[in-house]
């Protein structure tokens, strides 16, 4: 059933935002949706407004490429004429981007947007969860526009109810003490849900979120030269410690690493702590794009033969690594991969020859059609010729929903607790409390559970390249590469960055034009 539109003006201008109903929220939110379905619109509504409006900045889109695509880990390569879009994706990963390119102005407004549609819930008279939630949502979105643009619009009080007063502009310490006091403050009302229901806030995404921001405020402070204080660093290793004596959470078992991204994530993540919603015939969207930008026209299905990652990422994992790759088995696969017993790979990273999982033969390309499908560790920025099609290796960790025709059903996942115990032994090595040998068998309780060896001792550099292969594709490359001082290094397609200026992200031009309290980052 469908709720009724809210027409909301942002700093960007006017944007129409149609809320719609769940039933795969609790059973206290269901019975409110009912109630907002039969129009008494009220915080239910507009709160199911602000899950929903996070779907388009975050599911390997916006906020996504500026977090992936600026990396080692990821790379938009434009194939003859397909992907080129006046360059705005080569920037990214070359670190060539202006305040003009697309992706500044689409993830600034998408980002505010959600801002605004959270703070907005506050206006409806919500309960204390609900306004929590809200809050949480809300925070959240802030963190990531103070990570990617070094400052904070924010609306509050009359500049909420009024778009004729610019919203004001925080600074990075105005916005790291609000957003540790905030979230502080919704704590207790938050519920204390688990990965079965991890798509509403919660206790422990609180917890991560404050983690993150602990472990990322030094960098926020100064880019270049990060500095960790020992109290921060405390903060963390308490934090984390918190979710998991909750007691929810387990790294997946052996072979279930995928579990975490599957069509019925839902239910069978033991790591999930923050996810977006994703249901057919009820709500979500985008999720697709996991699936489209990599995939290559004659796969099952055809995606839009689009990105790709970097042979030296790869080359981070050892091949008993399940997160590299495997024949993951899930009911939504109504294909011959599974009913048919071909097992071919069907998520992780897809390199070399390609199969039809329908029929088990070998792919062939599109141009020239008697030319293999096979991936190629090579790639360049710009690819054209013989290997216009195939150039790339494809990462895929979201298992395709064949069992539905529309939108689907894998809830996109935001925070994981892997990255809490990554975070943690990170915070370890940094100064807080705990030793090196108790930050290396946190890192070593994950690894058993991926397949690979135990390590035997661990430095800042290894736990850095833990992260990437644990974390791949999940939108926090970027931010872990400033924290640790390598994003201006060179890598595969991209020179070393002669400026620090790209350490954040410019304001979009449009964005200056309209609000009077924005002011420009420096280089740019």
């Amino acid at each position: 059933m469908k709720l009724r539109s809210f027409i909301y003006t942002t700093i960007a201008g006017a944007l129409v935002v149609n809320a719609t109903s769940c039933t795969k929220l609790t059973e206290n939110f269901r019975s409110e949706l009912e109630e907002a379905a039969e129009g008494n619109v009220g915080a239910a509504s507009v709160l199911i407004n602000a899950y929903t409006s996070l779907n388009v900045p975050y599911q390997q889109e916006q906020r996504w490429v500026m977090q992936e695509v600026s990396t080692d880990a990821a790379m938009a390569p434009t194939r003859g004429g397909d992907w080129d879009d006046n360059g705005m994706h080569r920037a990214i990963h070359l670190h060539t981007w202006n305040a003009d390119n697309g992706y500044m102005n689409n993830t600034f407004v998408s980002l505010g947007t959600a801002t605004y549609n959270a703070g907005n819930v506050l206006r409806f008279n919500p309960s204390p969860q609900q306004a929590a939630e809200a809050r949480f949502i809300r925070a959240m979105v802030m963190f990531d526009m103070l990570d990617l643009y070094g400052k904070v619009p924010f609306r509050q009080g009359e500049s909420l109810e009024d778009f004729k007063i610019p919203p004001t502009t925080l600074q990075p310490q105005e916005a790291i003490d609000f957003l540790i006091a905030e979230l502080n403050e919704i704590m207790d009302a938050l519920p204390e849900n688990g990965p079965t229901a991890a798509y509403v806030a919660n206790k422990n995404a609180a917890r991560t979120l404050l983690m993150k921001i602990y472990l990322n405020k030094g960098a926020f402070l100064n880019r270049q030269s990060p500095s960790f204080a020992a109290e921060d660093m405390n903060q963390v290793v308490t934090l984390a410690n918190q979710i998991s004596a909750s007691g929810r959470y387990t790294i997946s078992a052996a072979g279930k690493y995928f579990d975490n991204f599957a069509p019925d994530n839902n239910t069978k993540s033991t790591e999930n702590i923050f996810t977006l919603f994703n249901q057919n015939g009820e709500r979500g969207g985008a999720v697709d794009r996991t699936w489209n930008t990599i995939a290559h026209y004659n796969m099952t299905p055809g995606g839009w033969n689009g990105w790709c990652t970097l042979s030296d990422y790869y080359d981070k994992f050892s091949a008993n690594d399940e997160r590299r790759g495997i024949y993951y088995e899930y009911d939504a696969d109504t294909t011959g991969n599974r009913l048919r017993n071909f097992h071919r790979q069907n998520v992780g990273f897809f390199v070399g020859q390609q199969y039809n999982w329908s029929t088990n033969r070998p792919l062939m390309a599109r141009n020239p059609s008697n030319a293999p499908l096979s991936f190629t560790r090579e790639v360049t920025i710009r690819t054209s010729g013989a290997t216009l099609e195939v150039a790339g290796i494809r990462p895929m960790k979201y298992a395709f929903d064949y069992a539905v025709t529309g939108q689907r059903n894998n809830d996109w996942v935001v925070f994981r607790y892997a990255d809490v115990l990554l975070m943690q032994a990170e915070a370890m090595l940094r100064g807080g409390t705990g030793t090196s040998a108790d930050a290396l068998a946190l890192v070593n309780s994950i690894r058993t559970n991926r397949g690979v060896s135990d390590l035997t001792a661990l430095t800042l550099d290894e736990l850095l390249d833990e992260r990437a292969r644990e974390l791949y594709w999940e939108g926090w490359r970027r931010q872990d590469l400033i924290r640790f001082g390598k994003f201006l290094d060179a890598w595969q397609e991209k020179a070393a960055d002669p400026d620090p200026k790209t350490l954040v992200y410019p304001i979009p031009s449009q964005q200056i034009a309209v609000n009077p309290n924005l002011t420009q980052n420096p280089g740019y």
